[in-house]
């Protein structure tokens, strides 16, 4: 059987030398050393910056000023109740037996390493969420190329390690991020467990995508981490006991919990914007589902706590037409009663069901994304979200201005970026002569960020270490690296406050 206390640890990035990994192991330091050490956890992440400034980034309405829509803190904070939950019923289901997978004792602490990796899941987004990916990733893409140090003609192991930076470089991902956020822009000093708690994909941004079918083709589907964070992650796969690739254990619960929090949430967005109301989304919804759950022939049976799912929504609408006022919020209320009771029930089942490959780590696959009832719940909502909300003209409209606002802002500072190192170099420094205007760009880099970047341009890997083109290259992609923190750091509001500050028009 698994012993998923072999996986908890208190070890930390910074601290006291000497000790080897296993001293740091819950059953070495007891259960109670493990609780102080992640409350100590819990009040870095809830105090950190990265968290405050969800507030002001967007879940699906970028720059809305109707507080009822949800803006990402407050799409976290129903992600962390609903893994709350899950932590809660998983435990319930063992009963006395949680000693057989070495859980005995650890309901609270694994609580609030869920609790917390929900609240942070989101903190690596840039702003305008996916379409700020894409637009820091297509900027890239079309940049890159431009500059002197990744166009000149190499040989050898720089050469390959060159074309994967450029790749890294124009994949923009909001997981890896995440975890350089943690570790180097905010260096929060969580736990190892803490933190492996979001390391949602488990490659390298360098490597290519594995084809479907191939081995951790799941767990790999996106990059989980930059190059430049390469030495933290060995370093918490080796205090966790983490093999290349897996995730840690209690990942797929942080992920289960966001999957059945956000896609209802976006339609209830939806809602309250007029986009969609309660009654044709009823019907949308169980549309929907029947077609999903056709090829079963079971989309009649009574597959949730003695109820099909159209016996759910139709008894949401029905309170929906019997409230007089707040009606949107009743149907919405009783749909989320519904729901997400046997959709955690699922995902706690399933988590115990194949609790070995959970403890290593090599499960292939999201909880909820199998060929149940409740994975089709889940997909329903996703897909109504997508044919119905996402694709109005508002949203998309919003998102082309959040696109715009992005590309622009890199565009403005692009001359920081094109500067030969040298001069580059001179603005670290202080010095300004003959850069007028690189220098007032400089100056509003956050300095947190410049300090980042010096700390990775003296930490240059091995191909890169001998040789002037070898260290250009690695001074642009550590220039890059700075250009992306600052750019997805950004709210959205401030996003297009710096935006309109740098394309006033004087005329």
């Amino acid at each position: 059987m698994p012993d998923f206390a072999s996986r908890f640890s208190i070890q930390r990035p910074y601290q006291q030398r000497g000790k080897a990994p296993e001293e740091y192991r819950v059953e070495r330091c007891g259960v109670r050393a493990l609780e102080k050490q992640l409350e100590s956890d819990r009040g870095r992440i809830i105090n950190s910056a990265a968290v405050r400034r969800l507030q002001q980034k967007t879940q699906v309405f970028p720059l809305e000023h109707n507080a009822a829509v949800r803006s990402r803190l407050t799409h976290s904070l129903e992600v962390q109740q609903t893994g709350r939950y899950i932590v809660r019923t998983i435990f319930d289901q063992l009963g006395e037996g949680a000693g057989i997978l070495g859980l005995d004792g650890l309901e609270r602490a694994t609580e609030t390493l869920v609790e917390m990796a929900c609240l942070m899941h989101d903190i690596g987004n840039p702003p305008f969420g996916h379409f700020g990916e894409a637009a820091i990733s297509r900027w890239f893409e079309q940049t890159l190329p431009l500059l002197p140090p990744f166009v000149h003609e190499l040989e050898g192991p720089a050469a390959s390690l060159r074309q994967e930076l450029l790749r890294e470089l124009a994949s923009f991902e909001g997981n890896a991020q995440a975890i350089r956020l943690i570790s180097q822009l905010q260096k929060l000093n969580l736990t190892y467990t803490q933190t492996a708690c979001i390391f949602k994909y488990t490659r390298c941004a360098t490597e290519e995508r594995p084809p479907k079918g191939a081995p951790l083709a799941y767990l790999k589907k996106k990059p989980g981490y930059y190059f430049s964070e390469r030495g933290f992650v060995a370093r918490m796969q080796q205090a966790l006991d983490m093999k290349p690739g897996q995730r840690f254990p209690l990942t797929y619960l942080m992920e289960a919990a966001d999957d059945i929090a956000y896609c209802l949430a976006d339609l209830e967005d939806g809602v309250d914007k007029g986009i969609l109301n309660c009654a044709h989304l009823a019907e949308l919804l169980k549309a929907q589902y029947a077609e999903l759950r056709e090829p079963f022939d079971d989309a009649d049976d009574p597959s949730f706590n003695g109820k099909c799912f159209a016996d759910l929504v139709d008894y949401a609408l029905k309170r929906w037409q019997q409230e007089e006022i707040n009606k949107e919020h009743e149907f919405f209320v009783y749909l989320r009663v519904g729901l997400i009771h046997p959709l955690v029930e699922h995902a706690a089942r399933v988590f115990l069901d194949h609790a070995e490959a959970v403890s290593e780590g090599s499960l292939d696959r999201a909880l909820l994304e199998d060929n149940s009832p409740c994975h089709a719940i889940v997909e329903s909502l996703k897909r109504v979200a997508i044919d119905h909300v996402f694709c109005v003209p508002e949203v998309e409209t919003l998102e082309l201005q959040g696109f715009q606002i992005i590309s622009g802002l890199l565009e403005h500072y692009r001359p920081l970026l094109m500067l030969p190192m040298a001069d580059f170099q001179r603005l670290c420094e202080g010095g300004s002569r003959g850069l007028l205007v690189e220098s007032r760009l400089f100056h509003r880099l956050p300095k947190k960020h410049v300090k980042a970047y010096l700390s990775l341009l003296a930490e240059p890997p091995e191909e890169l270490k001998q040789g002037d083109q070898a260290t250009q290259i690695w001074e642009r992609y550590c220039r890059c690296r700075l250009m992306q923190d600052m750019v997805s750091g950004m709210t959205d509001q401030f996003a297009l406050d710096e935006f309109r500050t740098l394309s006033v028009s004087l005329s």
